[in-house]
């Protein structure tokens, strides 16, 4: 792991995985859930980043499913994700931290 912090896409589908596995276009509607419509990936981002999420091992294939004749990937949050949707959360839980006391401290940049 390292100390950089994940590119928000990336945090945005472990997040929507973390209470319940998705398939693909379920995780691209609770991303916009959780972003308020902020963000809404396109669909060559969003698989390329659950590849890359796979790969690391973060992510995984739940199942596999025929719906309507297609083939529909469930994935689910591996318990390698979450530990490092955790440390995410921690190191942004302290970068806030960090704002709100330069922020109260008032002091004016020179």
């Amino acid at each position: 792991m390292t100390d950089r912090g994940m590119q928000e896409l990336a945090l945005l589908l472990l997040t929507a995985l973390a209470n319940s596995p998705r398939h693909g276009y379920a995780i691209a509607q609770e991303v916009k859930a959780i972003t308020d419509g902020r963000v809404a990936p396109r669909t060559g981002a969003l698989y390329g980043a659950l590849d890359r999420l796979l790969a690391e091992g973060l992510i995984q294939v739940e199942r596999e499913e025929v719906v309507g004749g297609r083939a529909r990937r469930i994935f689910a949050l591996a318990p390698a994700g979450r530990e490092r949707l955790e440390a995410e959360a921690e190191r942004m839980a302290a970068t806030a931290r960090e704002v709100r006391r330069r922020l109260a401290d008032g002091i004016a940049p020179a």
